[in-house]
């Protein structure tokens, strides 16, 4: 009788078939898993790194009129400016300090030639700002701006921004 077609080789075989679905299901289970924690740690996942421009149709007081910009760019990427506020001409106060959290996003700036700003407010959304759908019209942050001028409180105003991502 040929040893190729005994019947002890079949059992080894049927173990072996065995052993290989039971680890396909364990790759499957594992796929599965790991990919609902990427989909659920990217759906509670909070990053606004960008620029907020003041909401087309406000009107700030006179005295932030040469107010441009509060930019977030925690990862520094070259498309968007520096973090800070940005003024109309170019200058950036960068951030003293900074708290960002959807529902606390809270600065103060350097002082430069004698001013600084300070701000505090929340976003009114959640997600990826730059993985997103937002658009210019839709406000996505909101909150209390403050000009102090020599430490002495010279403009205040709440003000609602737009988000934009670079290009």
């Amino acid at each position: 009788m040929n040893k190729f077609f005994s019947r002890s080789g079949a059992g080894a075989q049927r173990r072996f078939k065995f052993r290989v679905a039971r680890l396909r299901s364990c790759v499957s289970i594992f796929v599965l898993l790991s990919l609902s924690s990427v989909i659920f740690a990217q759906s509670g996942r909070f990053d606004p790194d960008g620029s907020f421009w003041l909401k087309d149709g406000t009107t700030p007081p006179t005295e932030f009129s040469d107010f441009s910009a509060i930019n977030l760019n925690a990862k520094r990427l070259r498309r968007l400016p520096s973090a800070g506020v940005q003024l109309n001409n170019g200058t950036t106060y960068r951030f003293k300090t900074l708290n960002v959290k959807r529902d606390n996003f809270t600065f103060t700036t350097m002082t430069l030639r004698g001013v600084s700003y300070s701000f505090a407010g929340k976003f009114l959304k959640g997600g990826v700002y730059a993985a997103g759908d937002l658009n210019d019209e839709t406000p996505v942050l909101e909150g209390t701006l403050t000009k102090f001028r020599d430490g002495k409180k010279v403009a205040e105003a709440n003000l609602k921004f737009v988000y934009f991502g670079g290009t």
